[in-house]
């Protein structure tokens, strides 16, 4: 049926032209630099008052298709001065065009879904463009983020990192909405971002849009703290071939590796037009390297966010756990098995807990992070105002995702693809995303498992060669040696370790690939291969409303959830959800243009909740030329994430529930009550469970942005936000069974949040400019026993200087960027625990041979080394050298 729909479209978009009237007369020409006397690729060409165009290729030539002659034409292109001039034969035209040494002239989308002037946004947002993913010093366009008002990037991987804005740091960031060419870049089942692991690569990402604060009135369920979007270059505006090598050396001090190793990035873009009709891209990018450890020994007492640090470590701490040791999960109280070696011995009051050795994360995980990215599209212009899109993204490898586990995604493979009619006065997309886990393992529970392969803890059939009795006999042993309690604990560790296998030992990679590739709940592996598909709308009014500009639109999303019962309960079969939302904004200029209101509004229907509507206000103050006050009233909301719902995981010490009614009859309750644990201590009443609400935010916001001079920009912005039934997880202690659960519920109490940033950029000539910022996050009114996951630094300052091209020839250019960040608490699902404060400096050198579109880059990141860590339990992260290649890029 999808497939017969397809080519139904398909042959829509080939035939329809034949019953249109066409345009037969067409306008040609080139466009220089006017300093250089370059040939300009990518330049904009429309005709006046139309948004009929087209673009410069790479040598700076434009072909367009006219209704008559005379026509007026309007000319331009980022950092170069708009013209407008007159056609009036086909005669080919010479066009030059002057270099704008100017700022704040950026044309954003996300702010209000249409056209707008960055200085004249009635939101926060911060940009960024492919001249400063060029320019920059860092190793992907995602890591730029790191460096833009208001925004963080937890890093669980070499190639997986997670955008934040506005505090709620976390691996996936539920609380942010991204979009990559219009789809929804969430996996469906694992809940995180894409972004960074599949879509466009870096030679073909256009701009980055990110929009802090509440946005869900435009964006729909998830947009509580910000959305982010991605947009790929046009194949019409963007032809040629590119290609980018990059050689780099990472683990140079050999402290998480036993050599350096070599960090290898080569991506490449095809693009080209025809007759202004159709054109096509395609795309690649490989990325390998050793990956960072995640190698925390810190000893862990507790569950999860509710655990806590405490002192002591595997020779001094019989129960110790490693935050970033696996397998030790496993603990027993020996006194039984003491009781029975020794009848009518003393034993100790209390329980003697002793632990099973875990394993480091480089003998448990794939060292290597891969990343394999294939990307294409197919563009069709039916009409000079209709164009037909079909484009796919696909990518495959491995990488390490930190939550309530630290998951090996071994040979995960992530899809997307899209068909979409876009008009310049509306669109209609429908996109999926097929996700497959590949051989995807938990850390902690094969740890566990591969303990038992290699010796059981206990074995009823065979007690002496199990573990636990091995260990309470040379115990008993050394306490009759006359051995201290401390020594006593280490001589019985070495005796019931003494004959298991090693890591690297056929005997462990035979038991350790047997235990990750059996699925959970017998072994490490999870099977999934979930979907989502989505059809969304929009349409723009403002041509047939004269009064006021007007944007409606709608969508509709369909989940399929399955694990095959290894991560949700969908052992009988997939689940399936719906969602349905619409939404309508209307605009309008005011007191001679010296204010501009907005109202949006979006109602939304999910399978598993009932309809949320949430609207949002916006007020520009044109307070003189280049001087703007804005206003903003936003709401938001979101859906509990699809493992918010129905995720079932036993992690290893404790099982990961969702929080629908379902969770009361997995946990028996009316026969086993459960109660609430604050710290490590259950409440004397049983737990009373509440109804599963989605959780909403009313934010306000003021700010205020001026340009100087076209060349200096101030932008400022304080903001209050509240959050009501917020979204946390509550740990639940089972007396009758022993067991633990960590299920989803609302907080009853209103969370408030509060913050402000301060941003600078100034352009001091043609080829120098510097930027610095500085934003403060801050969370308030936590219910006791809550755990919020604010995970956010109180402060945090970004500053770079960037220089394009020293002397006479500009080819010689260089740029440095640096991140500070304050120490904060990270409360995470897989463990709680302090982040300290870090400093980061990365810098580049370059050099540009424009004959050839060609820049070599010498630079490094981090490059103080000094190792840091976004995140409790997540990996630190050293520098990167690197040297780098480009062809086409310029």
């Amino acid at each position: 049926m999808k497939k017969n729909l397809l080519n139904v479209l398909l042959a829509l978009c080939l035939t329809l032209p034949a019953a249109l009237p066409g345009w037969s007369q067409y306008v040609k020409g080139k466009v220089f630099n006017q300093s250089s006397n370059e040939a300009l690729s990518n330049v904009t060409v429309l005709i006046k008052g139309t948004t009929t165009g087209t673009y410069t290729n790479n040598r700076g030539e434009f072909r367009l298709t006219v209704p008559s002659f005379p026509v007026s034409l309007i000319v331009s292109s980022i950092g170069y001065d708009s013209i407008s001039l007159e056609a009036i034969d086909t005669i080919p035209l010479r066009i030059e065009l002057v270099p704008q040494h100017s700022i704040g002239h950026e044309v954003i989308i996300s702010a209000n879904r249409r056209p707008t002037r960055i200085l004249e946004s009635p939101v926060s947002i911060e940009r960024y463009g492919s001249a400063q993913i060029i320019q920059s010093p860092a190793i992907s366009y995602y890591d730029i983020a790191a460096f833009q008002k208001g925004v963080d990037i937890t890093t669980s991987s070499l190639t997986f990192k997670t955008i934040s804005t506005r505090g709620f740091n976390y691996s996936g960031s539920p609380r942010v909405n991204q979009i990559v060419d219009g789809m929804d870049n969430q996996a469906p089942a694992l809940n995180f971002f894409v972004g960074s692991f599949t879509g466009p690569t870096d030679l073909d990402v256009d701009n980055v849009e990110i929009l802090p604060g509440a946005s869900s009135a435009l964006y729909g369920p998830g947009g509580m703290n910000g959305t982010i979007l991605i947009t790929s270059k046009d194949p019409f505006a963007h032809q040629g071939i590119s290609f980018q090598a990059r050689s780099g050396m990472m683990h140079v001090d050999k402290k998480q590796r036993e050599k350096i190793s070599l960090l290898s990035d080569y991506s490449f873009r095809i693009a080209k037009a025809f007759n202004d009709k159709f054109a096509f891209k395609i795309g690649g990018q490989f990325i390998k390297g050793d990956d960072w450890l995640a190698d925390d020994r810190t000893n862990y007492e507790g569950v999860g966010a509710t655990g806590r640090v405490k002192s002591g470590d595997r020779n001094s701490d019989p129960n110790y756990n490693g935050v970033n040791i696996y397998g030790d999960e496993t603990s027993v109280d020996i006194r039984p098995f003491l009781a029975g070696l020794n009848p009518g011995g003393t034993l100790p009051p209390d329980p003697l807990m002793v632990s099973r050795t875990g394993f480091e994360e480089k003998h448990l995980i794939d060292p290597q992070a891969k990343n394999t990215r294939l990307s294409g599209a197919l563009h069709y212009r039916i009409t000079p105002a209709l164009e037909a899109i079909i484009l796919g993204n696909w990518s495959k490898g491995n990488t390490v995702y930190t939550s309530n586990n630290r998951y090996a995604l071994k040979e995960i493979m992530i899809s997307q693809y899209k068909f979409e009619l876009k008009h310049r006065n509306w669109f209609i997309r429908s996109f999926t995303t097929q996700e497959d886990a590949g051989e995807a393992y938990t850390a902690n529970i094969t740890g566990q498992y591969l303990n038992e392969a290699l010796k059981p803890s206990y074995d009823p059939a065979n007690p002496m060669q199990s573990w636990y009795p091995q260990y309470a006999g040379a115990y008993l042993q050394a306490r009759a040696n006359n051995l201290g309690e401390i020594e006593a604990h280490q001589a019985a560790r070495a005796y019931a370790d003494r004959d298991l296998a090693l890591p690297g030992s056929v005997q462990f990679i035979q038991a350790f690939d047997a235990i990750r590739k059996t699925p959970i709940p017998d072994g490490g592996l999870f099977k999934e291969k979930s979907q989502l598909w989505m059809t969304e709308l929009q349409y723009n009014f403002t041509h047939l409303v004269k009064f006021a500009d007007v944007i409606v639109g709608g969508n509709w999303k369909k989940y399929i959830l399955d694990s095959d019962g290894t991560l949700f309960i969908d052992t009988a079969g997939p689940i399936t959800i719906q969602e349905i939302g619409a939404y309508a904004q209307v605009s309008k200029d005011l007191l001679n243009k010296r204010l501009n209101l907005s109202a949006s509004a979006r109602w939304d229907k999910n399978d598993d909740f009932k309809p949320r509507f949430t609207p949002r206000f916006t007020a520009l103050i044109r307070v003189a030329k280049n001087n703007n006050i804005r206003l903003s009233y936003q709401t938001a909301y979101r859906f509990a994430s699809t493992q918010g719902k129905y995720i079932r995981l036993n992690v290893g010490g404790y099982t990961l529930l969702g929080g629908l009614p379902w969770i009361k009859e997995y946990m028996e309750v009316d026969k086993h009550p459960v109660h609430e644990l604050v710290g490590e201590v259950p409440k004397p009443t049983p737990y009373v469970f509440t109804e599963l609400k989605p959780e909403s935010n009313q934010s306000f916001e003021i700010g205020y942005k001026t340009l100087w001079n076209d060349v200096f920009m101030l932008d400022a912005y304080a903001y209050w936000g509240q959050y009501k039934d917020f979204l946390g997880r509550t740990t639940l202690y089972q007396p009758s069974t022993g067991k633990i659960y960590s299920i989803v519920t609302n907080s009853q109490d209103k969370v408030k949040v509060y913050g402000f940033g301060l941003g600078m950029q100034y352009k001091l000539n043609a080829t120098n400019s510097l930027f610095i910022n500085a934003y403060s996050d801050e969370i308030g009114n936590v219910a006791e026993g809550f755990i919020p996951y604010f995970n956010t630094p109180k402060y945090r300052l970004n500053a770079g200087y960037s220089n394009t091209g020293i002397g006479k020839s500009k080819k010689l250019g260089f740029g440095i960027t640096l991140h500070w960040q304050d120490s904060f608490f990270w409360e995470g699902e897989m463990a709680s625990g302090p982040v300290n404060a870090f400093t980061t400096v990365d810098a580049q050198i370059s050099y540009k041979f424009p004959a050839l579109k060609s820049m070599i880059k010498l630079g490094g990141t981090n490059i103080t080394n000094h190792y840091y860590r976004s995140g409790f339990g997540n990996p630190a992260i050293g520098a990167v050298y690197y040297i780098s290649l480009g062809f086409g890029i310029l």
